[in-house]
């Protein structure tokens, strides 16, 4: 997949035009154009004749890829300049307008033409090549086909005024656009500028890309933490909120890991580097940011669809109103082809193409503000569908820092004993239970002592140590291997221990919830969410008591990696709504893959989760799917606004157009203040 910016394109129309443009291309497997960041996605093997395409459809467009940034930022600059040039062009423009008011009515006729050809010379000039081609109904096309029919039934003045008008639109509607665009970008300018790195006592200011892991980095008070690393002296409070929108600043001491982006508040901070920063927490945040509108909602594909009916229905209302009227009312041709010319210069679809785009835009910028990666409209989309949300139990419900509660042993075994059968069988594993045993055990494994070690997912492991086979596990484990024991539950996680085919005992290891694990759920319901339910892989008592003190719909206990997505499927086979599911991005990736929306919680670290969910939380809070959701709605609500306010106004129009009672000035003045105003309740998801 190729990224390239697009350059000189301020009509969504026409960003919509290349793309499905370029659709039809056999070359092309794949592209995106998206409107909102004037960027384009491609898979294609031959660019050249996708730039060939994009120039027949619109000349003035330009696309540049990654490596030549440099002519990019030249041309961003020639755009400035160009928008600064219409703007002084418009005013002259409009003065003389003004100045020939008062002419007599063949000097008033002379320039006004003038005045026309001047500030309409572009927009005929395009409409003229693209006729050319066959290409009819955009909105050159449409102002072009209006005004020259005012001059053709002698209103001059109005034909003039009204591309005067129309320039002036366009040119508040770019800027607008742009300012849309900058104010949304600014939520996410946050990479870092440069690095102190220290070396042989002297440190030299470098570009964060050019530091290794292993280099030592020091960060002053109200800089920015430039790559992830760990903290080696110094400690203070460093503010997270640009990577996870948290309001109160995280103590960091010597030990600690910190990511790029964070900034420093108070204290120096020695750091050593442990990533590169193509890799860092920052780089990474940035890199699904800015592919997040290769994914297009079904609401934006079902507007670029319909423009292209939209445009075409009402230029044939408008030729219908133009000649079959006369032929059965009383008034004179002229009034109704002028009436039909009204109606054409409202049809431009260019304030619904412009608006939707821009609100899922401003959607995923809202989110990422309050460290909520969303990897594409459609999944803003998805989100505000939810009805029903199912949180993994351990890391995402829980703390998953677990902590030996019980040591029970049996057949004569010693506590001490059995807590080091359970070290060394655990010695190897990541699990969150193996780290809180090797903790409780709290002295040094021997790892050259076991010999052989293997870990069965959803069971538990098998290990020989010292020429002796310890079973560690689940009651599952315990069955599937035919080990007698006399307990079967609690309501903790239990580890049972089995040695040389004996069970000598077990040990209870208990988790905490999150903090605001209850707030989460709670949020849920406000936000209408009908079911929330929690899988785990413990046992049924652990699992039925967070459920009772969270208060969820329901729970489901001792599920393997599979058992979660086949429960899940049946659910969702069960469920009408959509059904989002939050878990840790690494044993729950197939269940973060088989929803309707996977969010992966606090795992932005995690090459996996980031692979396979659709949404990526920044912290370990679950009460930020809650807000996730409520986003995505506001997001949806507005994009709904835009459409529905966008057609009722051109319909409102449309109809006293019909009716004689609009002139072309209310008509463009509607066109153009429709798009500015649907521009600027896309950004009020913004706040």
């Amino acid at each position: 997949m190729q990224k390239y910016k697009i350059l000189n394109i301020d009509c969504a129309n026409c960003a919509a035009k290349i793309e499905n443009n370029l659709t039809k291309l056999k070359d092309v497997r794949y592209v995106s154009v998206n409107f909102a960041d004037s960027v384009m996605f491609i898979d294609t093997d031959n660019i050249e004749k996708v730039r060939k395409v994009i120039k027949q459809t619109e000349p003035e467009v330009e696309i540049i890829d990654e490596s030549q940034k440099i002519k990019s930022v030249r041309l961003e600059t020639e755009e400035k300049r160009q928008l600064k040039k219409r703007l002084y062009f418009v005013l002259v423009l409009a003065i003389v307008y003004l100045a020939g008011l008062t002419l007599k009515p063949k000097g008033e006729m002379i320039l006004m033409l003038a005045v026309y050809l001047l500030a309409g010379w572009d927009v005929l000039y395009s409409a003229g090549k693209k006729i050319l081609k066959g290409k009819l109904f955009d909105e050159h096309f449409l102002m072009s086909l209006a005004t020259l029919g005012a001059i053709a039934i002698g209103q001059f003045p109005e034909a003039a005024g009204v591309m005067i008008f129309y320039q002036a639109g366009e040119f508040l509607q770019q800027l607008s656009v742009k300012k849309s665009r900058r104010s949304i970008r600014s939520l996410l300018e946050i990479q870092p500028e440069y690095a102190n790195v220290k070396s042989n006592g002297e440190i030299k200011r470098k570009d964060p890309k050019d530091v290794r892991p292993g280099e030592v980095i020091v960060v002053k008070p109200g800089e920015k933490i430039p790559l992830d690393g760990l903290v080696t002296e110094g400690s203070g409070y460093v503010d997270t909120s640009p990577l996870t929108g948290e309001a109160v600043p995280r103590e960091v001491i010597p030990g600690q890991n910190v990511l790029a982006g964070m900034i420093n508040k108070t204290g120096l901070l020695t750091i050593k580097v442990t990533k590169p920063f193509e890799e860092s927490s920052i780089s990474r945040m940035m890199e699904l940011i800015e592919n997040a509108g290769s994914q297009k909602a079904e609401t934006e594909k079902f507007i670029t669809k319909f423009s292209r009916y939209y445009t075409p229905f009402v230029v044939a209302v408008a030729l219908l109103i133009a000649f079959i009227p006369p032929l059965f009312f009383h008034g004179n041709l002229d009034s109704w082809i002028y009436r039909a010319l009204v109606i054409l210069v409202i049809s431009c679809p260019c304030a619904l193409v412009i608006s939707i785009p821009l609100g899922y835009f401003g959607g995923i910028g809202a989110s990422s503000k309050k460290g909520i990666l969303v990897k594409g409209s459609n999944f803003l989309d998805t989100l505000s569908e939810v009805k029903t949300v199912i949180f993994d139990k351990t890391g995402t419900l829980t703390k998953g820092v677990s902590r030996v509660k019980e040591i029970v042993p049996e057949n004569g075994l010693a506590k001490d004993e059995l807590l080091r059968l359970a070290a060394q069988a655990e010695g190897q594993s990541n699990h969150p239970v193996a780290q809180s045993i090797r903790e409780a055990y709290g002295k040094d494994i021997e790892l050259r002592a076991i010999e052989f070690y293997h870990e069965i997912p959803g069971y538990g492991i098998k290990a020989r140590v010292e020429g002796k086979d310890i079973l560690a596990g689940s009651d599952r484990l315990l069955h599937k291997e035919n080990i007698p024991h006399s307990i079967c539950y609690s309501s903790d996680t239990v580890l049972h221990l089995a040695f040389n085919g004996i069970y000598v005992g077990y040990i209870t290891i208990s988790d905490e919830l999150k903090d605001d694990a209850r707030d989460a759920v709670q949020y849920l319901r406000r936000e209408g969410i009908e079911k929330v339910i929690m899988f785990t892989g413990d046992n049924k008592s652990a699992a039925e008591k967070i459920s009772k003190d969270l208060n969820l719909d329901a729970c489901y206990s001792g599920l393997l990696p599979e058992d979660k997505v086949s429960t899940l499927e049946s659910l969702m086979r069960d469920e009408k709504s959509k059904i989002a599911f939050i878990g840790d991005g690494i044993n729950d990736a197939p269940a973060l893959a088989r929803a309707d929306v996977g969010i992966a919680m606090g795992a932005l670290g995690s090459d996996l989760a980031i692979e396979t969910a659709d949404v990526v939380l920044m912290t370990d809070t679950p009460s930020k799917v809650g807000t996730a959701i409520h986003l995505a709605r506001k997001t949806r609500s507005i994009v709904w606004q835009n459409i529905i306010f966008a057609l009722s106004v051109k319909a409102f129009f449309i109809i006293l157009g019909s009716f004689g009672i609009a002139t072309m000035w209310e008509a463009v003045f509607g066109d153009m203040g429709v798009a500015l105003i649907a521009i600027l309740n896309s950004t009020r998801v913004l706040k």
